[in-house]
């Protein structure tokens, strides 16, 4: 099984104030967080241990990337 076809069988979030269809989604898969775009599900995905994850969750509470949309 290719890995699209894999990603296809995960059970993928998307935040409920997604109103737009563009979102980030969000799945797990064994011991990793995997990261997509909803507008495109055959598209490339991102990869993070589960480590990555909280520091990057935990920068997004902290206010860190807050700036970046400025």
């Amino acid at each position: 099984m290719d890995s699209t076809s894999s990603h296809k069988r995960l059970t993928w979030h998307t935040a409920l104030s997604c109103e737009s269809g563009a979102c980030v989604q969000v799945a797990v898969d064994n011991h990793s967080i995997l990261i997509g775009n909803s507008q495109r599900p055959d598209g490339p995905v991102l990869e993070y241990t589960p480590d990555e994850w909280h520091a990057f969750v935990g920068g997004i509470k902290k206010g860190d990337f807050d700036g970046l949309l400025k």
